[in-house]
């Protein structure tokens, strides 16, 4: 088999060729006028749909019906919070980021304590936990605005050598998530509950335990991207969070993870995220008003993960 034809075995390889598509259409409007300027918008947008959606992977790995619906409302919680906390003082930019993971902490420790003590879906715990966080940052936030340091703000909007630094940290996240995956035995447990749960159990791997850490996990890259989320956009919103609920599951999906669990992607949830918000930015470009955008959207991301999904059961 050559490599080419290795190459698009990979189930990662489809998100992002869809991307270079939309990226090389877009520019095609523009005549090349736009490219460097369009390249860091999307690396710098598709870095926190890679972050949550990173997250998400590691629980729909686990198996069908497992999911985290407080994504956005943990997100919201977290950069409300912290921007708080940290109240403008450069000094405060640790604690602030410590007090954003302990959020998440708390909020996937109460995702599984629903799952595991009221013996309910995930769907539903983690929808009712959104419900609880979201409240919680309503009561925080209480229609304030406060803007972040001034060497965060500085830092999540600029670049590095061209390459935007929040893109940056959720490549480092994508290393860690890669790793986790691939080269330890956490990442083989998961992959084995999500084929088998009651397999994984007569093995012997502690499937509650990794479920749990699995949902702890996510919670805390939620809040994370929360908080560089709250930096970037110069202050947290109630609804900053909102757009990343489908969003992180559409990366996930149009990435090449399967959806019934036990095989996840880390390369294509970065292909995806690009994918997405390069779809947006085209049809933004092709002058389309805002509900033609949005069936045009849904047909797109329909047809990448027919074609995508046809060559893998074809490969099969």
């Amino acid at each position: 088999m050559t490599p080419l034809l290795r190459l698009f075995r990979k189930p990662w390889i489809w998100s992002w060729l869809a991307a270079f598509v939309v990226w090389f259409l877009t520019i095609m409007v523009t005549l090349g006028a736009s490219t460097l300027g369009l390249s860091q918008a999307a690396l710098t947008f598709a870095a926190f749909s890679v972050i949550v959606g990173i997250g998400q992977m590691f629980v729909i790995t686990l198996g069908p019906g497992n999911i985290d619906l407080s994504v956005p409302a943990t997100m919201t919680l977290a950069g409300t919070v912290a921007l708080k906390l940290m109240n403008v003082e450069n000094g405060m930019i640790l604690p602030g980021l410590l007090v954003a993971i302990v959020i998440g902490l708390v909020v996937g420790l109460g995702n599984y304590a629903l799952i595991k003590a009221l013996r309910i879906p995930p769907i539903i715990a983690t929808l009712s936990m959104s419900f609880i966080v979201q409240s919680a940052a309503i009561w925080t936030n209480r229609g304030l605005r406060i803007k972040p340091p001034s060497v965060l703000a500085e830092f999540t909007t600029s670049n590095t050598l061209g390459v935007p630094n929040v893109a940056i940290v959720a490549f480092l996240i994508s290393l860690l998530a890669w790793f986790l995956l691939d080269k330890t035995i956490y990442g083989r447990w998961i992959s084995a509950i999500g084929q088998s749960m009651p397999a994984a159990r007569m093995a012997g791997i502690p499937v509650d335990g990794t479920r749990f850490v699995t949902y702890l996990f996510c919670a805390v890259l939620a809040s994370v991207a929360g908080y560089l989320l709250a930096c970037f956009s110069g202050g947290a919103a109630l609804n900053m969070g909102s757009e990343y609920l489908l969003m992180s599951i559409a990366v996930v999906v149009i990435g090449g993870t399967a959806v019934a669990g036990g095989d996840s992607n880390v390369p294509g949830i970065w292909g995806a995220s690009l994918f997405m918000f390069l779809v947006v930015s085209m049809l933004n470009t092709y002058g389309l008003g805002a509900g033609i955008r949005l069936i045009m959207t849904g047909l797109i991301i329909i047809s990448v993960i027919m074609l995508a999904g046809g060559r893998r059961a074809g490969m099969r």
